[in-house]
C-alpha cells in the first residue's frame, strides 16, 4: 500500500512527526528522493506536492494521502462515505487536526462589494478556481472567476478583480491589504484521503486505527497511583477520567492498611487540579505520563 504525502512545505513535519508515532517509521530517505519504506514492509511513503497528492490518489499511484482538504476539495469531487462516491471521488476517512485554515470570500473595505450578492456580473480572483465556482453555484451568483497563480490580494488594487477567494489562517495578510472577509468559503484542514475502491482494505483500517490512536492520545495523560482501599471511592469521584479507573490491589501500607493501585486517563488540562484533589483524599505515588496512542 502507497500513502502518498507532502514532500515539502508547513505540512511535510507534522505528517512525518504523525506516521512516526502511529508506528509507520519512514526509513532513511536521501534528498529529493521520491518514496520510501516505512518499517511495515507493506506500506511504501510517497512524497508529492501538497496540490498533487489528490491526483496521485485518484490515478491510483497511491492508495491514501495526507493533504489538505481545499487541496482534495479543488482538484474533484470529496465526499464521507464510499458509498456516496461518484466516479473520480475522494473519500475524506480522517480529519488529522493539523494545518487548519479558512477559505474565505473578501473584498476591498471601500469597495462596493459587502455581501454575497453584490458579485453578480463581477469577477472574483482565486488560486481555487474550481472550489470557488462551487460556492458561487451554491449561493446562487453568477459571477465571472480568473485564476491565479499568487499574489491574489493585490488583484482588486489594479483592476483585476472585485473581489478574491483565498486562503488565511488569521487574517492578517487581508487586513495589511485593506480586505475585509464577507463570508467562509471552505474551512479546511488535513486529512488523510482514499479511493472508494480501498476504503474496506485490512492494511487501509490498520493505517486509519493507527491513526486514530495517536489523535486520541493528543491531550491525554495517564495517571497512577496509590491510595488506602477505604479511600476508593472518594479518588474514583476525583478522578475525570475516560471511563471508570483501573484498580488492582496491592501490598498494605507500613501500618497493615488495605491499598491498591489506580489508573486513569485523564484530560491534560485536568491533570493539575486532579493532582490536589487526589492528594487531599489520601491518595501517594501519583504519576503522570505522556500517551503515545490510544485506541479507544
Amino acid at each position: 500500500m502507497r500513502i502518498a504525502v507532502p514532500n515539502k512545505g508547513r505540512l511535510y513535519e507534522p505528517t512525518l512527526s504523525l506516521l512516526e508515532r502511529a508506528g509507520l517509521h519512514v526509513e532513511e530517505t536521501a534528498d529529493r528522493q521520491l518514496y520510501a519504506d516505512t518499517v511495515d514492509e507493506d506500506v511504501t511513503v510517497l512524497f508529492a506536492r501538497a496540490a498533487d497528492i489528490p491526483e496521485y490518489v485518484r490515478d491510483g499511484a497511491a492508495d491514501l494521502g495526507v493533504t489538505g482538504l481545499d487541496q482534495a476539495a479543488e482538484s474533484g469531487g470529496v465526499v464521507d462515505a464510499a458509498s456516496a462516491a461518484a466516479e473520480g471521488d475522494l473519500v475524506d476517512l480522517l480529519d488529522l487536526g493539523y494545518g487548519s485554515c479558512r477559505l474565505v470570500l473578501a473584498a476591498p473595505e471601500a469597495g462596493g462589494v459587502s455581501a454575497v450578492e453584490d458579485l453578480a456580473d463581477r469577477t472574483v480572483a482565486t488560486e481555487f478556481p474550481n472550489v470557488t465556482r462551487d460556492y458561487l453555484d451554491r449561493v446562487g451568483v453568477d459571477a465571472d472567476v480568473v485564476t491565479v497563480t499568487g499574489a491574489t490580494e493585490l488583484t482588486p488594487h489594479v483592476d483585476m478583480a472585485d473581489a478574491i477567494v483565498d486562503i488565511t489562517s488569521t487574517g492578517t495578510t487581508l487586513k495589511v491589504n485593506r480586505l475585509a472577509v464577507i463570508d467562509d468559503v471552505l474551512d479546511s484542514s488535513v486529512r488523510l484521503f482514499a479511493r472508494p475502491d480501498v476504503v474496506d482494505d485490512a492494511k487501509v483500517e490498520q493505517v486509519v486505527t493507527a491513526f486514530e490512536s495517536v489523535l486520541a492520545a493528543d491531550g491525554r495523560r495517564y495517571l497512577m497511583m496509590n491510595a488506602p482501599k477505604e479511600r476508593l471511592d472518594a479518588v474514583k469521584d476525583v478522578i475525570p477520567g475516560l471511563g471508570g479507573p483501573t484498580v488492582m490491589d496491592v501490598e498494605a501500607d507500613e501500618n497493615g492498611n488495605g491499598m491498591v493501585a489506580v489508573h486513569a486517563v485523564v484530560d491534560e488540562r485536568d491533570v493539575f487540579e486532579t493532582i490536589s484533589e487526589l492528594r487531599s483524599v489520601g491518595a501517594t505515588g501519583i504519576l503522570v505520563t505522556e500517551i503515545e496512542r490510544l485506541v479507544e
